[in-house]
């Protein structure tokens, strides 16, 4: 598998990622044995960077990561968290997490993105992780908390990073604009673009990327199936878009692009994982995998020969945007495995 590196970092990620927000109980429970097979099954097809977070299961995706890890050799592979919501004492649990994830909610979550904030949060994720480092940290949907975040927060994680305690610092949203004001706004190397850079969004086009493009600075990319409408070969009605129910004319359009992709000897998926790396900023995929299976599929889909004249073809019939970038991504350094 290939590596790509964060630009001016030391950071190196394979350009597939396994996302742990799902091991974390994400709509539903994933038993803890499955969630440490789903680990292995990474490991064992090549992947070596794994993204979690405190959100993630109230602790639960940290935990259970850093215990698949554990006896790994740590200088082989990459660990991302983040900051921003700490986790704290709930004063009023009701039984369940409110947030999505199938969790006890004996924690809640407390937004801080005050310098205290940060490195408290580094240091529990440290704990629960079982790990001696981090290697990225990215602040987590700062959405509402700017200020703080870019005065705040993200001169702490610099600090980290300058004594080389982070190898590398950055941000994470589900909206491109604010992305993009952190790379050219702050010490940022990384953003996690989730949702904003695939078959049926590419609004990131606008903002992140040429900002990116501009800096020299990296781009990883999440919810490339934006929450599942991507993720079949033939959408169907009733599949989700952004979290929400797809709206028939999106449908429509997935179906076209599938379409297109059948036409082209491939898949919507395979596309749709492929997609991203057409940019030469982004040098990184990451998938939400709950079990062996999907690792073993995604692995595959990911490895499949996606030929340029797809692209082509969905510009030339407006499926897809007219400036997207031509040709495949290469990104300022990389070495394969």
């Amino acid at each position: 598998m290939r590596h790509r590196k964060i630009t001016n970092t030391p950071v190196e990620l394979t350009d597939l990622g396994f996302g742990a927000s799902v091991i974390g109980n994400l709509y539903r429970v994933t038993p803890a044995h499955q969630a440490s097979a789903a680990v292995d099954a990474a490991w064992d097809a090549g992947v070596r960077y794994f993204d979690t977070a405190p959100h993630y299961g109230l602790g639960l995706s940290e935990r259970r990561l850093g215990a698949a890890l554990r006896d790994r050799p740590r200088e082989e592979y990459v660990v991302s968290s983040k900051v921003g919501r700490l986790l704290v004492p709930n004063e009023r649990p009701s039984g369940v997490d409110s947030e999505g994830f199938l969790v006890r909610d004996d924690l809640r979550r407390r937004w801080d993105f005050s310098r205290d904030g940060v490195l408290r949060s580094i240091e529990a994720t440290l704990e629960r992780t079982g790990l001696d480092r981090l290697d990225v940290v990215y602040l987590h949907d700062p959405d509402d908390h700017w200020r703080q975040a870019a005065e705040e927060a993200m001169p702490a994680l610099a600090e980290l990073r300058d004594q080389r305690v982070i190898g590398a610092i950055g941000a994470g949203m589900n909206q491109s604009a604010m992305l993009a004001r952190f790379l050219r706004e702050t010490a940022a190397d990384v953003v996690m673009l989730a949702g904003r850079y695939t078959l049926l969004d590419q609004s990131a086009l606008d903002d992140v990327l040429p900002a990116a493009l501009e800096l020299g600075k990296s781009v990883v990319a999440v919810g490339v199936f934006n929450s599942g409408l991507l993720s079949r070969d033939r959408p169907a009605e009733g599949m989700k878009y952004d979290y929400q129910d797809a709206p028939p004319a999106l449908v429509a359009r997935a179906r076209a692009i599938a379409d297109v992709c059948a036409a082209h000897g491939t898949t919507l998926p395979a596309a749709a994982i492929a997609f991203p790396h057409t940019h030469p900023t982004i040098i990184n995929v990451t998938l939400g995998m709950r079990s062996p299976e999907q690792v073993v599929r995604n692995v595959e889909l990911h490895g499949q020969h996606i030929p340029d004249g797809l692209w082509d073809d969905l510009r030339a019939q407006g499926l897809i945007r007219s400036d997207m970038p031509e040709g495949q991504a290469g990104g300022s350094e990389s070495r394969c495995l």
